[in-house]
């Protein structure tokens, strides 16, 4: 079916995060008319050089608008639908405050922004592997233990570009800073910025939906099989598991995310399988054939490698609605590459549209991982909307989007000096109640979205990854 057109001159006068729900939403084919029964409420702003809150609550509105359409397409009746301003832009951070403890360090040692002969470079080197390939082009091993400025000492002498090549060759991760005027130059650029917002093709015959519906988990008895990691396809079926979807989580053996996964685990139930092994892609498959969506966040050839593609998915469940991110685009010479979204930022000139903002001598990213959080919510409203659509016309469907898109229409809207800056929560952003996990007792920010009267909680709190048997 190809793609939604979605983007187009701003309208004089329009509020910017109004004018971005209903760009976003109309790339989800979503129609116009229902945006505007969201209320988008409150006031401030995350300080930043572009306009990140108001990208947070138009994507959570997104989000919103598809739960509404489903629960429309099931009752008659749309429900109303409030986003807060400030809690969504919280949201775009960590939702969960530890009563007690502390979260692990985000960040691996080595990882962060480098200066190099001719400019920056970011390493990313939280996974073993990555950390291992950058410290090997570096000529070190990983027990040589090198600390920050025996790296630095090491960057300094290559070229940006060169250094991120060679890293990237060894099976590493990282970025060197560009402008955005030098990433709409670029090959990949000029791929990525090419492709739709979101592009959506139907195919496959489906079975009916639940006959059973309930307005209050109107996700409740729909199973999600979740093949994503850090950090947007986590945020996107965290939030499916918020209105009631049965989520199963599935990793390799010996995967871990730290202090990302008390933020992103509640209501899933977490299992391994080893895609590798035969036996584990019975038991994957077996799983898919069941389930109502799939949603990856491998790089695009990965799933193709193990004989799990695209085409096998769709045959093993022709009513499958399939939503996939990917970091660098799905088309040019980065199709492949992996990425995150601290990686993104360099490279499609957010960092350095920052560093020139502030007059700083460093790189500045956003303020929070916005690409991550926003393409989450992205994700969850394609996946809901393929619910609906399925619905309504017995056919499946296939979505894909990637952070440098999501990062190309976040770079269209500048934002000036912050009159009324967000902080940091305060206690009474964050929901009474005490989430007991594995980690210890914390508590989550009140949710941003109200949908009529589907309160999004969660019915396990967060636990550790490969807890649970792969099953259903």
């Amino acid at each position: 079916m190809g793609h939604f057109q979605a983007e187009g001159r701003k309208p004089a006068g329009d509020a910017p995060d109004r004018v971005m729900l209903s760009r976003l939403w109309s790339a989800l084919g979503g129609k116009p008319e229902i945006a505007d029964r969201v209320e988008l409420s409150g006031e401030g702003s995350l300080a930043s050089v572009f306009a990140v809150s108001d990208f947070a609550a138009a994507a959570i509105a997104t989000a919103g608008l598809a739960l509404a359409e489903w629960t429309a397409a099931r009752t008659g009746s749309v429900p109303p639908l409030r986003v807060d301003r400030r809690l969504a832009s919280l949201w775009f951070s960590f939702s969960i405050a530890p009563q007690g403890w502390d979260l692990p360090a985000v960040w691996d040692a080595i990882a962060g922004d480098y200066p190099t002969a001719d400019g920056w470079i970011r390493l990313h080197t939280n996974a073993a592997a990555h950390r291992a390939a950058a410290l090997s082009v570096l000529g070190a091993a990983t027990e040589d233990g090198l600390d920050r400025a025996a790296v630095a000492a090491r960057v300094a002498g290559w070229r940006a570009d060169e250094l991120e090549a060679a890293i990237v060759a060894a099976g590493g991760c990282a970025a060197a800073m560009m402008s955005l005027d030098q990433w709409a130059e670029h090959p990949q650029g000029r791929a990525v910025m090419a492709e739709p917002l979101m592009r959506m093709d139907l195919g496959g015959g489906a079975r009916a939906s639940a006959s059973g519906f309930d307005a209050a988990r109107p996700l409740a008895g729909l199973r999600v099989l979740d093949l994503t990691r850090v950090l947007a396809g986590p945020v996107a079926t965290r939030f499916l598991a918020g209105f009631g979807a049965d989520v199963l989580r599935i990793d390799p053996p010996g995967w871990d995310e730290g202090a990302i996964i008390p933020e992103v685990t509640p209501g899933k139930r977490c299992a391994r399988l080893d895609l590798k092994q035969a036996g584990d892609r019975d038991r994957f498959a077996a799983l898919l054939t069941d389930a109502d969506v799939v949603v990856h966040g491998y790089r695009a050839d990965a799933l193709e490698a193990l004989g799990l593609g695209a085409d096998m998915r769709r045959a093993l469940n022709p009513g499958l609605i399939d939503v996939s991110l990917d970091a660098y685009g799905w088309t040019g010479p980065w199709a492949n590459r992996r990425g995150f979204d601290s990686l993104v930022q360099m490279s499609g000139g957010i960092a350095e549209a920052g560093m020139a903002r502030a007059r700083a001598e460093r790189p500045v990213p956003l303020p929070v991982q916005a690409l991550d959080h926003g393409a989450g919510y992205l994700l969850a409203a394609a996946a809901v909307r393929g619910l609906t659509m399925r619905h309504s016309h017995a056919t499946g469907s296939r979505w894909r989007t990637s952070l440098a898109r999501v990062g190309g229409f976040v770079a269209g809207w500048p934002q000036g000096p912050v009159a009324h800056p967000i902080g940091k929560p305060e206690p009474d952003d964050y929901a009474p109640a005490v989430e007991q996990t594995a980690w210890g007792p914390m508590r989550r920010l009140r949710p941003a979205l109200s949908l009529g009267g589907a309160a999004m909680h969660w019915d396990r709190p967060a636990g550790q990854l490969g807890t649970s048997a792969p099953e259903w």
